[in-house]
């Protein structure tokens, strides 16, 4: 080593120090001066000084005490949750949902609005970020990241919205205005690819590097995780497995003709999903519905059930056979509808017809995967911001 990189190499074991401090007090926080040391392997001279220079940071604080035996109780600290803030926007055809987070990743504020009512996204994407954070204490200033979810693609090199089918009023451009009109760190991601996140952090892909989610619901999506990573494509289209070409339904001539609807689409569809439900004397409001009447149903679902697998297995198998994944979860409406009896199905159906045998089961995540993979998104980066400012 150069004599030229060693004065920064106490500098670099700081922040280092720093950094895995902060990471624990986030998951088992509050702790003590002596706790960390202990979890962190310092002696308790250096620990007390990382609280030292965190606290004065403002990136720690005293929370409480911790009764020992002899001598003065221990101070307990915790993460400042003002440290910073994210704000995560989840953006549908009807609606649009803005949670703000703390830096420690608790919610503090959540609007929701819909967008049947006007042509101006910035405006209520600027009405709902704002209000999230009144909501939760944080003014515009205090927003370090914003992260919208949206339908459609998502160009990786400009980061801007490339096609969205169900928004027409969102378009080329409209990231810059976003940054104009609110903060400069604004950045949108693939719903699909959101819930994943979600499913990766805090569902039943924890700990699986290579996995494929399978977005069931009024389209169908798809998000690939390979090595931990998200694979968006050259253009942002990886994923777009509604226009897979698969036995079944016509192919369509001309996919930017408006109606024009991709042949795994117009087979795995909700509109698709309700059609073999009626056939088969379940009926419901949404295609989650009826998927739930044909299981309440018991054995008489069963043919609803196969045959759902029959389709869905013919994109999985199609995808499976080129990434050879591990696990495959099913998501949106439809595949939490269908819960495990559903994913037993196409798990089989996959196996019978490729040489690829996925696990296929159903997510684990609760409500709003989109909102919540945003959140999460957000956080991994402020938190590498703010935390790894600690060298200064």
């Amino acid at each position: 080593m150069s004599s030229a990189r060693l004065p920064g190499t106490p500098r670099l074991l700081r922040a280092l120090n720093d950094r895995a401090a902060l990471e624990l007090l986030l998951e088992h926080g509050p702790l003590t001066r002596t706790q960390l040391g202990e979890r962190t392997g310092l002696s308790k001279v250096t620990a007390s000084q990382l609280v030292e220079r965190l606290e004065e940071r403002g990136l720690v604080r005293r929370v409480g005490e911790q009764a020992g035996g002899r001598g003065p109780n221990a101070q307990l600290y915790a993460v400042t949750p003002s440290s910073a803030y994210v704000v995560g926007v989840d953006v549908g055809p009807d609606h649009v949902v803005a949670a703000c987070a703390d830096i420690t990743g608790s919610i503090v504020g959540r609007v929701e609005h819909s967008t049947r009512d006007t042509d101006d996204p910035v405006g209520l994407v600027h009405s709902a970020v704002l209000e999230a954070a009144d909501l939760g204490g944080a003014a515009l200033s205090d927003i370090r990241r914003i992260v919208l979810g949206t339908p459609g693609l998502v160009d990786p090199a400009t980061g801007d919205i490339a096609f969205a089918w169900d928004l027409p009023r969102w378009h080329r451009g409209l990231l810059a205005n976003l940054r104009e009109d609110l903060i400069p760190d604004v950045f949108f991601e693939n719903d699909v690819n959101l819930a994943a996140v979600t499913e990766a952090h805090e569902g039943a892909a924890r700990g699986v590097g290579d996995f494929l989610l399978v977005w069931i619901d009024r389209g169908v999506g798809l998000a690939v995780m390979l090595g931990g990573r998200l694979h968006r494509g050259a253009t942002g289209a990886a994923g777009e497995i509604g226009w897979l070409p698969v036995p079944g339904a016509d192919l369509p001539r001309d996919v930017s003709k408006r109606g024009a609807k991709g042949a795994f689409q117009a087979i795995a569809g909700a509109d698709a999903v309700l059609a073999v439900a009626r056939e088969n004397g379940f009926k419901g409001r949404t295609a989650g519905e009826a998927v739930r009447a044909a299981i309440a149903a018991g054995t008489k679902g069963g043919p609803v059930l196969d045959e759902l697998a029959r389709r869905l297995a013919l994109g999985v198998a199609s995808i499976g056979v080129v990434l050879d994944p591990s696990l495959v979860v099913l998501a949106g409406e439809v595949g939490q509808a269908g819960g495990t009896p559903l994913a037993d199905r196409v798990q089989h159906e996959v196996a019978a017809i490729s040489v690829v045998s996925p696990r296929v089961v159903v997510s684990e995540v609760g409500a709003e995967p989109v909102l919540r993979g945003a959140l999460l998104t957000g956080l991994d980066a402020v938190r590498d911001q703010v935390f790894g400012s600690t060298t200064n």
